[in-house]
């Protein structure tokens, strides 16, 4: 078999699409509480956010955020976080995640960058993976995520063996393999990588 490797462009929503997606998600900015490697929310805002856009994770009544999600939402002033009674900032979030999680700013950076283009981006730690992502318009459990995504920083290496087993976890889950590469500046390219046969 031989492979093949593509650079694809993740495109923006259209602008049109984008603000009324925005004017749709007029949510209040809500309180939740840092517990551990996870955020938790039982503020009704926080459900209705999940209905309308699928950040986190809902059980027993909570929802529950990682913390990547979490930065995100701190970023665009919809959640307010809180250590104890000490609300936490961005800086803070970001200083707290980079020590709890390896890669973690290379992470959000691909994160917030897929978000932003519209598409739903959830965990795939079940999977081996760092992310799945899901086309435009369809939410998890409406149809199988399109990539497995892994976020790299350009001036990373992988051995071929660890490109290969990222390989061997997109074919097994019948996903397609997805790249994130980060640069200096913090743009994020794509890179797509499928099995072909001759």
């Amino acid at each position: 078999m031989k492979g093949k490797i593509k650079q694809v462009e993740i495109k923006q929503k259209p602008e049109k699409e984008r603000q009324e997606h925005h004017v749709k998600e007029k949510i209040k900015p809500f309180k939740a509480t840092i517990v551990g490697e996870r955020i938790v929310s039982v503020d009704k805002e926080a459900k209705r956010l999940y209905d309308m856009s699928n950040f986190g994770e809902i059980a027993e009544d909570k929802v529950y955020y990682s913390l990547v999600e979490s930065l995100y939402l701190l970023e665009k002033k919809k959640i307010k976080i809180y250590d104890c009674r000490k609300a936490l900032n961005f800086d803070v979030l970001l200083k707290k995640a980079s020590t709890l999680e390896p890669n973690f700013y290379t992470r959000f950076r691909v994160f917030r960058d897929m978000r932003n283009k519209g598409y739903i981006i959830k965990t795939a730690l079940k999977f081996g993976a760092d992310f799945r992502v899901y086309d435009r318009g369809i939410k998890p459990g409406q149809e199988h995520a399109r990539w497995i995504l892994y976020p790299v920083y350009e001036g990373s290496h992988l051995t071929w063996h660890e490109f290969a087993a990222k390989n061997r976890v997109a074919h097994s889950t019948r996903k397609r393999l997805l790249m994130g590469v980060v640069d200096d500046e913090g743009d994020v390219t794509y890179w797509e990588i499928r099995w072909m046969r001759p």
